[in-house]
């Protein structure tokens, strides 16, 4: 008998937060191609969901830092497709801000989001996959800043800290049915990267930066994410996967000549 292929997400479904754009709309789209059933949550609808293959997403309004409206998105989901088989904690981000500075409110809002948020959609995910005789894989999208100094972005830097140590270990507590792995993402280039990049030639500088030459587009996440909440990477767990395309090359390369040099 042919061996069923191990991408094919036929009869899976998925849940993406914050999957309308970005990185998470990148993921979104791939497991629709394989073949899942996907649904995407945030606080505004999209005009054009994620869609592939003439399939689209299902959207449902929530805020994940709402513990109600988590509730909400995980039954929807369940109600409309009858099982949640990944999750996907994508929502984050935050705008910059000066360390010295930055008020006790803005710090929490943005821990909030990146950590509290994923860990609260975690346990509502948990609660649906543990009932599954398959259980599931629950995948958290962090960041390089969580692993290096982030100058003004210390919060956010701080909560991608915390999502990888949450990784750990909700992936103790939730085995040996559920999988908890992490993506730890570089330098990605979204329809927002003009904000902090600048125009095409402030995001090839950035590019050259990379050893492999370029950021990443969101496509190049959602493959790793595909791969870990597949049966590929059935051992994996309580882990990230660093995708940075190598790094950034050490300062003191060009530091002397005032050269950047590219791997």
């Amino acid at each position: 008998m042919a061996r069923r292929d191990p991408l094919d997400f036929t009869g899976r479904v998925v849940l993406v937060t914050g999957g309308s754009r970005g990185i998470g709309r990148g993921i979104a789209q791939t497991f629709l191609a394989a073949g899942a059933d996907v649904v995407v949550c945030g606080r505004t609808e999209p005009t054009d969901p994620p869609s592939a293959d003439g399939r689209s997403a299902v959207f449902v309004a929530g805020d994940v830092r709402e513990p109600d409206d988590v509730d909400r998105i995980v039954a929807a989901t369940v109600e409309r497709f009858g099982r949640l088989d990944v999750l996907v904690n994508n929502a984050g981000g935050g705008p910059p801000a000066d360390s010295a500075t930055a008020s006790p409110r803005f710090n929490a809002s943005i821990v909030a989001l990146n950590l509290t948020a994923p860990f609260t959609c975690a346990q509502r995910a948990n609660v649906v996959m543990q009932g599954q005789d398959d259980g599931g894989v629950i995948v958290n999208i962090a960041s390089v800043s969580g692993i290096r100094a982030t100058p003004r972005t210390a919060a956010y830097g701080a909560a991608k800290a915390g999502l990888l140590n949450l990784t750990e270990t909700l992936a103790v507590e939730f085995a040996p049915k559920v999988r908890v792995v992490a993506v730890t993402v570089g330098y990605v280039r979204t329809e927002q990267a003009h904000l902090f990049y600048g125009d095409e030639a402030g995001i090839a500088a950035v590019g050259r930066t990379i050893p492999l030459g370029r950021m990443a587009d969101p496509a190049d996440i959602a493959d790793v994410c595909l791969f870990l909440a597949s049966p590929l990477a059935r051992y994996v767990s309580g882990t990230a996967i660093l995708v940075d395309g190598g790094g950034e090359n050490p300062a003191y390369l060009g530091a002397a000549t005032g050269e950047v040099t590219t791997g």
